[in-house]
């Protein structure tokens, strides 16, 4: 049940259109006493209407609320038979200088390139989520360390790679990006996770941004990657 919601989510937001027309279909449906049509579409508007609860109203990925359910929820409480999972935290690098330059509407549009570009190529029931104005979060479940480090900076070379100048003359972006992985049935609470990540990602900025700084297991150094 879990992963289909999970699957179900993933796809981008429906039209909020089509809730008005579940809605109303339903009320339809109600007044000629037809109650499982009237429920049918009730569950589909109620769905739609969740479903735009837990996405970012800007880059259509998910938002902070959506991330939280899954640090703080019952989705959290694996205890040993939780599963590997990576989490990135990934910020765009200088994207101040982007909105002082361009404006705010170029900084936006780069936001929402940004989040669609992150979100290509994630393992199965991964996610990005929206963390709060230029950072981002990858949950990338079932992967192992090396696996996870591949694609987190494969999606930073997606970024700086990008043919941004298409959007405006001059304009350059790269993110940075901290990762913190755990082996199958480790008890580390995501959200620990996650301020690992956080102090990895300012690990990656200071060694001079559009970097991956992550930790290795065997040595316990910690390793930037770039281009």
């Amino acid at each position: 049940m879990v992963a289909e919601d999970e699957r179900a989510l993933r796809r981008s937001p429906q039209p909020p259109d089509l809730l008005r027309l579940h809605e109303a279909v339903a009320t339809l449906f109600a007044t000629q006493g037809d109650w499982r049509r009237a429920y049918q579409h009730l569950r589909s508007a109620l769905a739609i209407a969740r479903d735009g609860s837990l996405r970012d109203a800007l880059t259509s990925s998910f938002n902070r609320r959506y991330l939280d359910e899954r640090l703080y929820g019952p989705f959290a409480d694996r205890q040993v038979t939780r599963p590997p999972l990576a989490i990135a935290l990934v910020d765009l690098d200088r994207f101040k200088r982007v909105n002082d330059t361009y404006g705010h509407l170029v900084g936006d549009r780069v936001l929402r390139r940004v989040a669609d570009l992150l979100q290509d190529e994630l393992p199965p029931d991964g996610f990005c989520a929206r963390y709060g104005g230029e950072e981002f979060v990858l949950w990338l479940p079932g992967v192992d360390a090396g696996h996870a480090v591949r694609i987190v900076d494969a999606a930073r070379r997606r970024v700086a790679r990008h043919p941004w100048s298409e959007l405006q003359p001059g304009l350059h972006v790269t993110i940075s990006a901290g990762l913190a992985h755990e082996g199958p049935g480790a008890l580390t609470p995501p959200e620990r996770q996650l301020r690992s990540a956080d102090s990895l990602l300012y690990a990656a900025k200071r060694a001079g941004r559009n970097k991956v700084a992550y930790q290795d297991a065997q040595s316990m150094r910690l390793i930037t990657h770039s281009e």
